[in-house]
């Protein structure tokens, strides 16, 4: 089979493509063959070495992918040959035409989405939601500010935060990914390249600010946010790209509070939690994944290099 492999962390170009053995399922492991992979953000930061994930050379990237059982092991019951999935982590990696996971890291994907939906479900929707009900804490009538909200992420937490009733403020750097945003449930978008959106922000709100904010560059709108939070408001890290500078005041003013963490860590039980409410919002139509590029599994370097830059539009996937 072909597959990406990185034998050196560093820039795109160490994403290069390699024949390789197709794994077999042992006992308790379901191998999948990849019709679609996601390429998040994070993937580009494993590769180059200096991300708390850093996994033995060689590897194949990718946590993300959607496509069809091939074969199961000794022991499996949850799903059989022929099964359409999601994958939320593998053995393996994703990058590659198929993939070897475990029976607890591969989820039945609903007829109503495309496998290369699929691939955009684990990493941007189990974000958002444990971002948006495990940290945040999010209750009905409250206003959140989902900052660069056109990408992945960005989307599934619109949508999350829209179905659960909340007043949804959203940012976006071009018109199309503003258009995306209230498309997918954005009550309001601005223009995070545009001078003074900050205070547009803050009027839309009658003054009183966001009740929670889903912030994707902490290193360049961190020290800002807390100066658009409401009383009790909580802004929750969901990546950042460098060290930022922030006035407590700003913080103790508003009782406010600042959550961070990685997916990777996610407990058991919150993990059990996040794929229940995916099934059901993919099946009932509340979530659908948005597939912005699907770019060839050879052009994984460039997938990587477009994934980091400015004007998201939903997911980038790698099709085989």
């Amino acid at each position: 089979m072909k597959a990406i492999q990185v034998h050196e962390f560093g820039g795109p170009e160490v994403l290069t493509l390699h024949e390789v053995s197709t794994p077999q399922p042992a006992a308790g492991q379901v191998l999948v063959r990849i019709h679609a992979a996601g390429v998040n953000p994070a993937d580009t930061y494993t590769r180059t070495g200096t991300y708390a994930v850093k996994p033995p050379l060689p590897y194949t990237p990718g946590s993300d992918g959607g496509g069809l059982v091939e074969a199961v092991g000794a022991g499996v019951s949850r799903v059989n040959p022929g099964d359409r999935v999601y994958l939320a982590k593998s053995i393996t990696g994703t990058y590659a035409e198929y993939a070897l996971a475990l029976e607890s890291q591969v989820f039945p994907l609903p007829a109503n989405i495309e496998f290369a939906q699929g691939a955009g479900v684990w990493v941007p929707y189990g974000t958002a939601f444990h971002a948006l009900h495990h940290r945040a804490r999010i209750k009905a009538g409250e206003t959140v500010l989902i900052h660069g909200a056109s990408g992945g992420v960005g989307i599934a937490a619109v949508q999350w935060a829209r179905a659960a009733g909340l007043r949804v403020l959203g940012t976006a750097s071009s018109a199309r990914g503003r258009e995306l945003i209230l498309r997918e449930g954005a009550h309001q978008a601005f223009d995070h390249s545009q001078e003074g959106y900050r205070e547009q922000i803050l009027a839309s709100t009658g003054g009183q600010g966001a009740d929670a904010i889903v912030e994707m560059l902490a290193n360049v709108n961190l020290a800002h946010d807390l100066k658009l939070l409401a009383m009790n408001g909580r802004v929750v890290i969901v990546g950042s790209r460098g060290d930022v500078t922030i006035t407590p005041r700003d913080l103790m003013a508003r009782r406010g509070t600042i959550h961070a963490f990685t997916l990777w860590a996610v407990t058991a039980a919150e993990e059990a939690e996040i794929h229940a409410a995916i099934f059901a919002g993919l099946e009932n139509g509340t979530l659908r994944p948005v597939v912005g590029k699907q770019i060839p599994l050879a052009e994984a370097p460039r997938a990587h290099r477009e994934v980091l830059e400015p004007g998201a539009f939903g997911k980038i996937v790698l099709v085989p």
